[in-house]
């Protein structure tokens, strides 16, 4: 008996469909009961705040490599209010704060030109991401992206994104961010239907937002991409086709299609429970979102750039997700930033005054450093895969251990199910597999820690709380 049999075989009934799911006619919404993760990985080990500091430094000495390819990522922690389905507000806009705040980045960026492992290496990927980066000052932007320029070692052909609420699409800001060369804007549309938006917390109606898509594509300066997404409280399927047609009516460059995930303590629960707005739709029924826009899309020849980002045009690459799901390192800068280096991930504080204190102190701000789980590389590579619709076994045997040909068993039984066609020494996933790929790169991980390294770890819970 095969070592992946044993342990398939070693799997209670419930272990069993949580990991492989079940035999349906109804793969698309029936193979697994629920979305196990939001973000699939392997637990690493948290380091001791005592020793965090010694270690980030003694990363940060070390000698780059600009053969591989590096992201940095910035986090502006400030929103001009909340949107109810949000889990990532830190703190309401405010300029006297917002000022304060970006002193102390600038003096981050300052930092991190002593830093021999930043200097030696090429970034190929700047990310303002949030919160909502856009609400910066023109005043505030102008100095942060000019000390970005002048401290990081920006590829010639460096993505800068920077992510935007519609409304902050007008032309002081927009020349401001052009200037500093941002060539990559992602707005967070997420419906273009204005009573479903302003139901979410977003301020501007359909006819606003489409006259700031247009006033921001006609610079001709950057990449625009928006972000869309299915299973809001009062959408249903033709009202999400409908917000596909408008986008694509648009000179946009390409968008990111994400489900809804209600979190318990978001303040979308709290108005669902309290009756204030209606259910959002369940993942059952979200995969039927997922069915519909993945037809239409194809219909209109978008090109697939991973399993929830389409491009409508050759100008848009996508780099800086592709590089952070793929292993790449990426460096943080700013309060509640996450990234990698090496073999170690980190969190910066998100408390903005112990930022702050931090940065004034002369350290770097960390709150969270964890040395990753053993076989982190491989694990970024399953990621990478599946997060292109696909597993490619013989290619992952190649590299780092023939062991991994009997996971081919597993693919096999989802074959079965409908989750994949088996093309060749390629397993592509069907519309039903793309919808289940965080289940499926979380179960792959898993099978690989216990099959390499006899690492049992089944008992990963679903964040989202939809049924």
């Amino acid at each position: 008996m095969s070592k992946i049999r044993e342990i398939l075989d070693s799997l209670s009934t419930e272990q069993y469909k949580m990991m492989i799911g079940e035999k349906s006619c109804q793969p698309l919404t029936e193979t697994f009961s629920k979305k196990r993760v939001v973000h699939p990985g392997a637990n690493g080990q948290m380091v001791p705040p005592v020793k965090q500091q010694e270690i980030w430094l003694e990363y940060m000495q070390r000698k780059g490599d600009k053969s591989k390819k590096k992201a940095v990522y910035i986090h502006i922690p400030f929103c001009s209010q909340i949107c109810l389905y949000c889990g990532f507000f830190q703190n309401y806009s405010n300029e006297e704060r917002e000022t304060m705040y970006v002193d102390r980045l600038i003096k981050q960026l300052l930092m991190a030109k002593e830093y021999k492992y930043v200097q030696d290496s090429v970034i190929n990927a700047v990310f303002f991401g949030g919160g909502t980066p856009s609400t910066l000052s023109p005043y505030n932007a102008d100095r942060l992206l000019k000390t970005m320029n002048e401290v990081l070692p920006l590829a010639n052909d460096c993505e800068i994104t920077m992510e935007a609420r519609v409304h902050d699409l007008v032309d002081e800001k927009l020349q401001v961010w052009f200037k500093h060369g941002v060539n990559r804007i992602s707005v967070g549309v997420q419906s273009f239907d204005t009573a479903i938006r302003q139901s979410m917390g977003r301020k501007d109606d359909k006819e606003t937002v489409i006259e700031n898509l247009k006033r921001a594509a006609s610079y001709n300066q950057a990449v625009l991409i928006i972000d869309l997404i299915y299973g809001l409280p009062a959408q249903d399927v033709d009202n999400f086709v409908n917000d596909l047609k408008i986008a694509d009516s648009l000179p946009i460059d390409g968008m990111d299609l994400y489900q809804l995930n209600v979190f318990e303590q978001s303040a979308l629960k709290k108005a669902i429970d309290n009756g204030k707005i209606p259910p959002a739709a369940t993942t059952k029924q979200q995969a039927k979102y997922l069915e519909a826009a993945i037809s239409y899309l194809d219909e209109l020849a978008y090109k697939r750039l991973s399993v929830c980002h389409w491009a409508k045009t050759n100008r848009e690459r996508s780099m800086y997700n592709t590089l952070a799901k793929s292993g790449a390192d990426v460096i943080p800068f700013g309060s509640g930033a996450g990234g990698f280096v090496g073999d170690i991930s980190m969190f910066l504080n998100r408390d903005l005054q112990r930022y702050m204190n931090a940065i004034d102190e002369g350290k770097w701000p960390l709150m969270v450093l964890t040395k990753e789980a053993e076989g982190k590389v491989l694990f970024k590579d399953i990621q990478a895969q599946t997060e292109n619709c696909m597993v490619n076994i013989q290619k992952l045997a190649q590299v780092y251990s023939e062991e991994l040909l009997q996971l081919e068993e597993v693919l096999n039984i989802w074959v079965e199910y409908g989750l994949f066609e088996k093309c060749g020494h390629t397993y592509k996933m069907t519309v039903a597999g793309q919808f289940w790929q965080n289940n499926i790169t979380q179960t792959i991980i898993e099978l690989t820690q216990q099959l390499l390294m006899g690492k049992k770890s089944f008992e990963v819970q679903p964040i989202a709380a939809q049924g």
